[in-house]
C-alpha cells in the first residue's frame, strides 16, 4: 500500500475542476452543433425525411452490416433511441434488416441504395468541413491529433469508471 493510498486521494485544484466542467460542456455543445450542421446541410440539399441523428447512424453504418449494439458502441446519439431510429430507417427504406442466424434475438442492418445516398451526403459534408478547417487554419493536424488523443484518454477513463467502479 502506498503512502498516497493510506492518506486518501489528494484534493483536486479548483482550477482543474473548472477546466473539467468546461470540457464536459464543450463536448456536449459540439455534439449538438454537429447535429445542427448536418440538419442544415440536409435542408440545403432538400432532404427532409430523416433527421440528423438518423443520418449520422447511416454514416456510421457505412458499407458494413452491424447490430444495434455495435452502432451504440461506435457513436453517441444524444437524446435518441438507437433501436427506434433503426426501425424508422428500415420502414423508410434506408436500411435492410435481418435476424442473425446464430442468435435470433440479434438483428443485423445494412444500408440500402437510398441509405448509401444519405451516407454520401454526410461524407461529402465532412470532407468539405475538413478542407475548410485546414485551409482556414482553424486547427492544424498536430493539434487535431493531440485533441483526439486527449479525448481518447478521457473516453478510456470514463469506460473504466463504468466497468470498474472504484
Amino acid at each position: 500500500m502506498s503512502i498516497q493510498n493510506a492518506i486518501g486521494p489528494r484534493p483536486v485544484p479548483p482550477d482543474y475542476l473548472v477546466g473539467y466542467l468546461d470540457t464536459l460542456a464543450m463536448v456536449e455543445r459540439l455534439h449538438r452543433l454537429l447535429l445542427d450542421v448536418i440538419k442544415d446541410e440536409f435542408e440545403r440539399v432538400g432532404v427532409l425525411e430523416i433527421n440528423a441523428v438518423q443520418a449520422l447512424l447511416l454514416f456510421n453504418v457505412g458499407d458494413n452490416e452491424v447490430t444495434a449494439g455495435e452502432l451504440k458502441s461506435r457513436g453517441y446519439y444524444q437524446g435518441s433511441n438507437v433501436s427506434y431510429n433503426l426501425k424508422k430507417l428500415v420502414e423508410m427504406g434506408f436500411m435492410h434488416h435481418e435476424r442473425c442466424e446464430i442468435d435470433r434475438r440479434s438483428v443485423r442492418v445494412r444500408l440500402t441504395q437510398k441509405g448509401r445516398e444519405i451516407r454520401d451526403i454526410v461524407a461529402g459534408l465532412f470532407e468539405r468541413q475538413s478542407e475548410g478547417i485546414e485551409s482556414r487554419n482553424v486547427m492544424d493536424f498536430g493539434t487535431m491529433e493531440s485533441v483526439n488523443g486527449s479525448l481518447r484518454r478521457l473516453e478510456r477513463y470514463w469506460t473504466d469508471q463504468i466497468r470498474y467502479i472504484y
